[in-house]
């Protein structure tokens, strides 16, 4: 089945939050920020812009009528500063004019005084200094401090990962309007409806029953509007409720990106011992996460880099140890991958490090170490349905691992100036949320008297196909044609207290929990065909819309059994609740079971180097992915190809620069870059593993949105072992993103 969106999208029909016919009378706001890093607000004067003509009103945390707080995890961060900026671009205000542009002229009448304090933008120095946003975690296994004695061969270093930008097509952006009784409602481009819901109210000083939140869709999240569009959906509900009129507030494209979190940036240090045979016998590694001034979302987030710290390989002596550093940037949130991709880049730089030093290929160590079943994961979990060991051996099946390296060594030996260079990247990615009390998900599904099928659920389309994907478990649980079925925009009326699209759980989440309301209406359906037929509903079935007796074709239709039904006044709408069964994890002891599943995969990319200029390309990348039961191939192969893009981006381009003064220096498509046309890869192929899927995954699909990216980290180590072959004395470095600057210094150094 094709992506329910693809049409409207391509003709420009789809809906968006900037799109909404806007009612009379609406209003736009500006969000007036700080023009430094850190420091003590002596003076905030809005009088002059407050006077200009068009201007509606200009609001401050003195406009607050609730709580000036909008700490999802930790009530650490304000939606207005008050007494003190903590970051380059943080709200200080909201102007609501007749127009956006004049709402900006008004942000240059604002005069401020700010005391400037010292702005520490690195982690390590914050750390150094006791700047932590939430205490450290450790995740250990055996016993690390003997192991060292049985290891041949010991190695240290130390990693850097860059941030990354969502640049999510649509940027942060909301439309509220009051509606009777003071209420308020939200079109907001969030991927956590009630996050929003929750927020808003406590903002207004409003129940959250009075806030109604409302998102068709997004252009894209990416993590980003997982937490941080809450901010400017308040500030909208805030001014929309002064002023009782509608109030729409949408960032510009520049606004955006210097206002909000990236990817984290990990800085670490790691030591790997191996024994004479390449088995990892100890691993010992410490993250700096770059945090920025909020918590936002960086504990879950750091948690997670720690459950993926040994990616895809089993190693029985652990200790991994991780800090949350507050500095002077924006809070750094949610990003696809959330957390596992640094913790993986890290545990593959340490196995490059190790295979440099021995002198052999790593994927030779690579493979020696590969999880297997029953194998114990360093947070407690038992390894099962283990499929990694499937995937390598599938791809070098199919396309020849020892081949494509014999034929890069003869191309590096005939070629002076180009090289090629390869890797493999492997992916133990876990599925679900890692706090338990967010896995579950509601589901409103109605079936109208003519047969038609209206579902509601919490889970938000951002271009993953998630709609798609309800409508599918729908038609299939209903057994009627998709042309019947309308999913619904998600709306906290409808179904209420919803976790936010991520996680890779969307479709799990949602999916399972429409499945169940549908299984309910199916069976109150076919009592009622039952009673119609004169049997027992034990021997009916709905096979394409038709009801089957013992098999075969009865000549009562879904029309007419719907029809009989409401008729009857049989329940035509049922609610389904779904909480994944199983998951647990204790955070004192850092054991448990936290996932439902894994998703396995493995990748092999072939840089090609221009030994001149350091300009590259990936000539081929070669994936096998374990998607389970896929029951949307194409949808998955997009979220495959896209999340690769977005991987190597993080690998070798795109460069997030602030200034010693917490300024962003990166703020613009000419100064970020993001891979284009002319830097994906000349060659993908993405070959299916064929197994069986877990139970916990809608319809035994595997979720596909996070695992992928991390086949992008392939990309760097592809590189440096192109620069290697063309400059012997080279000693690798882990200091990610790969540019082309980079890799000019590396290849002449």
């Amino acid at each position: 089945m094709k992506n329910i969106d693809s049409i409207s999208h391509v003709t420009g029909r789809s809906l968006y939050v900037d799109d909404i016919p806007v009612r009379t009378g609406t209003l736009y706001g500006v969000v007036f920020t700080s023009p430094v890093a850190h420091g003590n607000i002596l003076k905030l004067d809005t009088s002059q812009a407050r006077a200009m003509e068009g201007i509606a009103g200009v609001f401050t945390a003195k406009d607050i009528p609730g709580e000036n707080q909008i700490g999802g995890v930790i009530p650490d961060e304000m939606l207005f500063a008050d007494k003190k900026v903590v970051f380059h671009g943080q709200p200080l205000a909201l102007i609501v004019a007749s127009d956006e542009l004049t709402a900006r002229k008004a942000c240059r009448k604002i005069i401020t005084e700010i005391e400037p304090l010292e702005v520490v933008t690195d982690p390590r120095e914050a750390c150094n200094k006791g700047m932590l946003l939430v205490p450290p975690s450790t995740f250990r296994s055996g016993d690390i401090n003997k192991a060292w004695d049985q290891c041949e061969y010991v190695f240290e270093g130390k990693t850097e990962t860059g941030g990354q930008e969502h640049l999510y097509i649509e940027t942060q952006g909301a439309y509220a309007y009051v509606m009777e009784n003071r209420h308020i409602k939200i079109r907001s481009s969030t991927q956590g409806p009630t996050h929003v819901q929750k927020f808003a109210a406590k903002v207004l000083g409003i129940p959250m029953h009075r806030v109604e939140v409302d998102v068709t869709r997004l252009g894209g999240g990416f993590g980003g509007k997982e937490d941080q569009a809450t901010a400017y959906a308040c500030m909208a509900a805030l001014a929309a409720l002064h002023l009782r009129k509608p109030v729409k507030l949408i960032l510009h494209r520049i606004d955006d990106m210097r206002m909000t979190g990236k990817r984290h940036p990990y800085s670490a240090d790691f030591k790997i011992g191996l024994s004479k045979e390449l088995k990892i016998i100890a691993y010992q590694a410490t993250f700096y996460q770059n945090g920025g001034a909020a918590a936002d979302l960086s504990s879950a987030i750091l948690d997670r880099s720690l459950f993926h710290s040994t990616n895809s390989y089993f190693i029985p002596n652990t200790e991994v140890t991780a800090y949350s550093c507050k500095t002077n940037l924006p809070p750094n949130t949610a990003f696809r991958g959330f957390g596992g991709p640094q913790g993986m880049y890290i545990i593959e730089s340490a196995i490059s490090k190790a295979a440099h030093e021995l002198n052999v290929p790593a994927r030779l160590i690579q493979q020696k170490n590969l999880l297997r079943e029953k194998d114990h994961f360093q947070y407690g979990q038992v390894a099962k349905n283990v499929n990694i060991g499937k995937c390598f051996r599938l791809l070098d099946k199919d396309f020849g691992i020892e081949k494509i390296a014999r034929e890069i060594q003869s191309y590096n030996r005939k070629n002076v100036l180009h090289k090629k260079g390869m890797a493999l990247m492997p992916v133990c990615f876990g599925i679900s949320f890692t706090n338990k009390s967010m896995n579950q998900a509601r589901a409103l599904v109605h079936i109208y008297q003519d047969g038609s099928v209206g579902v509601s659920t919490g889970a938000i389309e951002m271009g993953q196909g998630v709609n798609t994907k309800i409508l599918q478990v729908t038609a299939r649980t209903l057994n009627i044609h998709p042309e019947r079925i309308k999913i619904e925009t998600t709306n906290t009326t409808r179904v209420s207290n919803t976790s936010p699209t991520a996680a890779s759980s969307g479709a799990d989440l949602n999916g399972k929990a429409t499945e169940i309301a549908c299984i309910q209406l199916l069976k109150r359906l076919l009592k009622t065909a039952a009673s119609m037929l004169n049997t027992n509903p034990d021997k009916l079935a709905i096979s394409d819309e038709w009801v089957l007796n013992e098999g075969k074709r009865s000549k009562l239709s879904w029309e007419q059994l719907v029809k009989t039904a409401h008729l009857g006044r049989v329940c035509l709408s049922e609610q389904g609740h779904y909480a994944t069964p199983v998951v647990h994890f204790n955070k004192e002891i850092a054991k448990g079971h936290p996932f439902a599943y894994h998703v396995y995969g493995v990748a092999l990319l072939v840089a090609h180097l221009d030994c001149l200029r350091g300009t590259f390309r990936f000539d081929k990348v070669c994936i096998v992915h374990d998607f389970g039961n896929s029951m949307n191939i194409g949808i998955d192969m997009g979220q495959v190809e896209g999340a690769l893009a977005q991987g190597i981006g993080w690998m070798t381009m795109e460069e997030v620069a602030y200034d010693k003064e917490g300024k962003l220096l990166s703020n613009s498509l000419s100064t970020y870059k993001v891979p284009d046309i002319f830097s994906a890869p000349k060659e993908v192929k993405c070959i299916p593993l064929s197994v069986k899927g877990p139970k916990p995954a809608i319809l035994r699909s595997k979720a596909v949105g996070e695992p992928p990216l991390m086949y992008g980290i392939g990309a760097y180590f592809a590189l440096q072992n192109a620069i290697k072959a063309f400059n012997p004395a080279y000693v690798p470095d882990f200091n990610a993103p790969m540019t082309p600057e980079k890799v000019l210094l590396r290849l002449y150094q």
